[in-house]
């Protein structure tokens, strides 16, 4: 049985999680890790052992044309950290707009704002993961590779 998926969403306070449901289907919010207390790789790694997460997928903040700017190297840089800490290799999935969404979506729940704060990295996570779970869908039929993956 193939193991779990977990998507990070690394900003400069907080990390978003979200989770792939047991079949990789459908992505989940499940929590943040604030950078400030918690160190990222230790947090994660615990995290992937209990669930048995085999695969990492990390938001690559892309620029609007597709290329990579600083905070895509801060990412990869984050992916590297994450990488070494858990002993799982680390997968890249375009996260443009995934904070727009998240926040659309929490507003339109009627989440109030000091909430939607709480929330906005583990939606954002989730958007970013879904997005990765359902590109890897088409992929799989269609025998490409998703570019921001590499």
């Amino acid at each position: 049985m193939k193991g779990r998926i977990v998507g990070l969403d690394p900003g400069e306070r907080r990390v978003g999680v979200a989770i792939a449901d047991p079949t990789g289907t459908i992505a989940s919010p499940d929590s943040y890790i604030d950078r400030k207390t918690h160190e990222p790789g230790a947090a994660i790694a615990q995290l992937c052992e209990e669930l048995g997460v085999d695969t990492i997928v990390i938001g690559l903040p892309l620029a609007l044309d597709g290329t990579e700017g600083p905070s895509a190297q801060a990412a990869r840089t984050f992916g590297a950290l994450i990488e070494s800490a858990t002993g799982i290799t680390v997968k890249y999935h375009d996260e443009r707009f995934t904070s727009v969404t998240a926040e659309n979506a929490l507003i339109a729940g009627g989440v109030r704002r000091k909430k939607r704060k709480q929330k906005r990295d583990q939606v954002a996570a989730a958007v970013m993961l879904q997005g990765y779970l359902d590109a890897r869908r088409y992929d799989d039929s269609a025998g490409t590779n998703n570019p921001a993956g590499r």
